[in-house]
């Protein structure tokens, strides 16, 4: 057994597949439907756990985990929009002391003394919807919702309908994209809601919903009829540099009449950014529109530059989040959901309270333990807290107000759905059903999961209708999928005579399928839904072997642990043993090779295309540091070359290209000279990426 398994016990592995899980789930119903499950502190809570988890283990930190990704794919119904630059997410801080962390990591990073001053623009952090506006030679011509940071929506004509937003702006770049907060203010937010009473329309929970709701009418003039406000605060692409520094940015923006968050600050030292953030904590209330924290960027773009990003955010850049807010309500029901993977978790249900303007009504109670340790039971008064403004967390049970016929929650140790046995072994968080294959609410997930934005990005067939097709049999399995029109055309009850569909919605779908009977690798890994292996490591994977069969040899070869297909896949820069174990699991069992079997008649595999950078001599290439750098960081040699489009492998192999060697290498440098590896020193290395 290789020592990384050794270190990370199963049911820490399972306890952070859980944890996964439940942050996918909600970042979904906040990014894509504007309609968040629970509030901002249960999913800050639940956040930090899990960056806590991963801190502890490192292993568990690969680029497919929620940590690492930001946002949920687009919605149907608009174009979509790939971001030339990602529009990523921010780090969060809860505490004084992780900000002079983030002050003391960046001098790190870029090796810097105390002596050396490193400004920061401190911003109020406004609670909307992103968006990203695209002018060529000075005239507005697209928007775009952020969507999962890599492709959102196209929103341009909703966009024009914002007096905030300027049609044309004198003296930019060719190119300027500009980034920036669709916002309501609190005051129209309460004039929309009382107008939609009046008509018995829908009302919205709070500023920000309202906001992307209006935003994301398929009809612009319902958004032209909203009164939605921008403020500018950043930059994607660009085709000429405006200034050495944000807060030039800043004033140029403005300068271009675009309206910047007047309360922005300059601060030079850590103590002067935690002055303003308590001072504009102290105004909150009193500010005409939402904030939930207040975002701190480092000033020098060229220190922006070295610093770089993380899958999911940038280095350079901290959002520090205002403590949480608390209320009581009573705890109803305790439910327990199935998802995809077995895993059985317990749900509260609350009578609806507003908790910092937002209603709430439901609350992840996260497994059995957490339920034991706060003994929590249905009919309880509960405190209720959000931390931030996206989700709500039961703080504690208020036992003196307890129901006398009160009864401990008996957790279940059989399958709500299937019946089957729900296991819990020694030392693990998570039960999980055992039924697998014949648990409708695990196939139903994964086939939920298989169609989705992410995966095959089938038009037409939502949640309700896959629901419906399983329960009817007329989807039991993905490959169902691609026979559907088939079987419907000879069918007793074809699906145009079916309840809620049509003629016109059936060829829609079955034309929707068709239009996907071609995927890229990447794409139709992450649709098989196994476990660990989402958009970031499928891509990993797709990247490194580049087409399906030559995966799934590789995959066969890697069985024998001793073998070297083995130490090739676990050599992947942050894939390892504890994503192989589930990569190899799953290609082992008999079904899924049955499904893939089945697949490959139906569908086409397109191999990895690799997006390579222009002028790059290393794009492609595998690369291992080892040693002390002196020339620059680990971190920033690394993110160097990933930018490069270098892979990344953390131990040298016969395939690796270069290993660069810094001061006191050691086995790595060793195995390279036995292996006949091209070495390079520091200086060699900078030389070759310049």
């Amino acid at each position: 057994m290789p020592p990384l398994e050794q270190k990370v016990s199963a049911s820490i592995l399972k306890q952070h597949a859980q944890l996964s899980d439940e942050v996918r789930a909600h970042n979904l119903a906040y990014y894509q439907e504007d309609a968040p499950i629970i509030s901002d502190a249960e999913y800050d809570v639940l956040f930090k756990r899990l960056v806590a988890l991963e801190d502890q283990y490192p292993a568990l930190k690969t680029k497919e985990s929620p940590t690492m990704k930001v946002g949920a794919a687009p919605l149907g119904g608009f174009a979509k929009v790939a971001h030339r630059v990602p529009m990523l997410s921010l780090a969060n801080a809860f505490t004084d002391d992780e900000v002079i962390d983030f002050f003391d990591r960046v001098r790190r990073f870029l090796g810097v003394n105390q002596e050396v001053e490193v400004a920061i623009v401190a911003e109020p952090k406004i609670d909307g919807l992103s968006a990203s506006l695209r002018y060529e030679n000075g005239r507005f011509v697209q928007g775009a919702t952020r969507g999962d940071g890599l492709e959102g929506e196209d929103i341009t004509r909703n966009l024009e309908t914002l007096k905030d937003i300027p049609k044309s702006i004198r003296g930019a770049p060719a190119i300027l994209e500009v980034r920036g907060e669709v916002y309501m203010a609190r005051s129209d937010f309460i004039s929309l809601n009382k107008k939609q009473t009046a008509i018995d329309g829908k009302i919205f929970a709070n500023p920000r919903n309202a906001a992307a709701g209006s935003l994301r009418q398929l009809d612009p003039e319902i958004t032209a009829s909203r009164p939605l406000r921008f403020f500018a605060y950043s930059w994607g692409e660009i085709g000429a540099s405006v200034s050495d520094t944000h807060w030039g940015f800043l004033k140029q923006l403005q300068s271009w009449k675009f309206t910047v968050n007047p309360l922005a600050r300059r601060c030079v030292t850590a103590q002067e950014a935690l002055d303003f953030y308590h001072d504009i904590q102290q105004q909150r209330a009193d500010l005409p529109y939402d904030i939930d924290g207040v975002v701190y960027k480092v000033d020098r773009l060229d220190w922006q530059a070295r610093l770089g990003f993380v899958s999911r955010a940038p280095r350079w850049a901290l959002a520090h989040k205002f403590p949480a807010e608390q209320a009581e309500t009573i705890l109803e029901k305790i439910a327990i959901q199935v998802g995809r993977t077995g895993a059985l978790t317990p749900v509260a249900y609350l009578a609806p309270v507003s908790v910092g303007g937002v209603m709430v009504s439901r609350a992840t109670l996260h497994n059995e333990d957490e339920i034991e340790r706060k003994d929590v039971r249905e009919g309880d008064r509960v405190i209720i807290q959000r931390a931030g403004d996206v989700i709500p967390q039961v703080v504690s049970v208020l036992l003196k107000k307890r129901p006398r016929n009160s009864q401990p929650f008996v957790f279940p140790d059989h399958c709500p759905i299937c019946g089957s046995l729900a296991v819990r072994e020694e030392g693990e968080v998570v039960r999980r059903c055992t039924g697998g294959l014949i648990c409708p609410a695990q196939a139903v997930e994964r086939l939920k999961h298989f169609v989705s934005r992410a995966g095959f990005d089938i038009e037409g067939l939502g949640e309700k209708s896959i629901q419906a097709f399983f329960e009817d049999g007329t989807l039991k399995s993905p490959v169902d999928l691609f026979t559907l029109e088939e079987r419907d055309a000879h069918s007793l009850t074809p699906l145009r005579t079916r309840e809620g569909w049509g003629g016109l919605s059936a060829r829609k779908l079955f034309a929707a399928i068709d239009a996907r009977r071609t995927i890229s690798l990447e794409r139709f890994l992450y649709a098989l839904g196994i476990r660990q292996i989402g958009q970031a490591t499928a891509k990993l994977l797709a990247k490194h072997y580049r087409s399906l069969s030559a995966l799934m040899a590789a995959i066969e070869a890697a069985e024998d642990p001793e073998s070297d297909a083995y130490r090739e896949l676990t050599a992947i820069d942050q894939i390892g043993p504890l994503v192989a174990i589930d990569l190899l699991a799953f290609f082992a069992e008999p079904h899924n090779r049955k499904v893939l079997s089945g697949l490959k008649k139906h569908i086409k595999v397109e191999d990895f295309i690799a997006r390579m950078i222009t002028g790059s001599l290393i794009a492609d290439k595998t690369v291992v540091f080892t040693g002390t750098l002196s020339l620059m960081t680990r971190d920033e040699a690394k993110a160097r070359a990933e930018t490069l489009g270098a892979k990344v492998a953390g131990s040298v192999s016969k395939k690796t290209d270069y290993v660069v060697v810094g001061a006191d290498a050691g086995s790595k440098a060793k195995k390279a000279a036995e292996l006949g590896v091209k070495i390079l020193t520091e200086q060699e290395w900078v030389d070759l990426t310049k």
